[in-house]
């Protein structure tokens, strides 16, 4: 296993004490080894500032290539949150409304969708149905992964499917959700939402290595993703390529662009304050209960020992992504992995222990 510390970027200053990155690196050598990974890529930052960017394993296990600061990772459901910061930057505008109904952004919604709120697209307490399911995708479904869709393709898709309980009564993740914000983007500003987010978050923040997923393009330090199959490891299946253009998580991007992003969230660069805490607020259900998976908008909100925790999880083509970010101690941990199945959150979540006591459970690093 190749383990890989990075000089600090000029203007940051290192924060970690001596003794943490040797406890830190066995960990992460310890559950490699036990969940079979590839590589895989860890940040830590303090304040927005990064304490730590290391690269383990391997990017690519057929051409023997090291992971490091600078790999890029598939983001799965991790990019949701800048769908979800995307919509609110239209809402600060007067563009959308939280409370709007789906139809004023869709005219030819079935009647089912008139009390689906943007709101509850943000919160998963839409109702509507998984539009990537496997009764959808399989054989004689409507949809298939080796078949491109457009946008308005998959929209009309959606529109056909069924709604699995009352908007605003329950809560479930499904992407159909972040997909149909993708659309509403659209629909508001003309753009698709991968170049809104360039222009509107990943230029203004320098985060010059994040973008949407093109397997087609030439991109410098890309990690391959892999699955694990009876045991024995696999490329990740092919899909086509407009599957990974949808609002509900198709970036690319790596560790060192998500510090800039995790410094923008401490002020008003991209949104005004009221803003940000929407999006870390738990939206509660319409009889006044807390939705069951404490979700805001595009991040889960927990606490961990009494500290603050808001974070999500990704998972697409042979990647496995968590951001968690302790927000009342400014400390935030990344971890990106290349395999399909494993468990980034354990390992973000052991990590974060190891490095600041408290920010854990025994659970998180058990067996180490």
């Amino acid at each position: 296993m190749v383990a890989l510390l990075f000089a600090t970027p000029p203007g940051v200053t290192r924060t970690t004490a001596p003794d943490a990155p040797d406890a830190i690196d066995k960990y992460i050598a310890h559950e490699m080894a036990r969940q079979h990974i590839p590589g895989l890529a860890l940040g830590i930052y303090v304040n927005g500032r990064i304490v730590r960017a290391q690269g383990y394993g391997l990017s690519n296990v057929e051409l023997d290539v090291p992971v490091k600061a600078a790999t890029i990772f598939q983001s799965g459901s991790v990019g949701k949150q800048f769908t979800s910061a995307a919509i609110m930057m239209l809402v600060e505008e007067g563009k959308i409304g939280l409370d709007d109904s789906l139809p004023k952004y869709f005219p030819d919604a079935p009647p089912t969708w008139r009390g689906i709120t943007i709101r509850e697209l943000l919160s998963h307490t839409s109702g509507l149905s998984e539009y990537a399911s496997d009764s959808l995708t399989g054989p004689g479904g409507p949809l298939s992964y080796r078949a491109d869709y457009t946008e308005e393709q998959f929209v009309k898709v959606i529109e056909t499917l069924p709604i699995e309980f009352a908007p605003g009564e329950g809560w479930e993740y499904r992407n159909t959700n972040y997909l149909l914000l993708g659309a509403v983007i659209r629909n508001v500003t003309g753009k698709f939402y991968g170049d809104f987010l360039q222009e509107r978050i990943f230029r203004p923040l320098g985060m010059t290595s994040t973008r949407i997923i093109s397997e087609a393009d030439i991109v410098p330090n890309r990690a391959a993703g892999y699955q694990l199959v009876d045991g024995k490891l696999k490329n990740q299946d092919w899909v086509a390529p407009l599957w990974n253009t949808t609002a509900d998580g198709a970036l690319y991007f790596n560790v060192l662009d998500l510090a800039k992003w995790d410094a923008a969230l401490y002020g008003e660069k991209l949104l005004h304050k009221s803003s940000v805490d929407q999006l870390w607020t738990v939206v509660k259900l319409k009889d006044g209960t807390p939705n069951k998976h404490h979700y805001g908008f595009g991040w889960g909100i927990d606490s961990v020992n009494g500290h603050r925790v808001i974070e999500h999880s990704g998972s697409w083509q042979g990647f496995e992504t968590h951001i968690a970010r302790y927000v009342d101690d400014r400390v935030t941990v990344v971890v990106l992995m290349n395999l399909g199945g494993a468990n980034p959150t354990r390992i973000a979540h052991g990590v974060a222990g190891l490095f600041r006591r408290g920010l854990s459970t025994p659970a998180d690093t058990a067996g180490f």
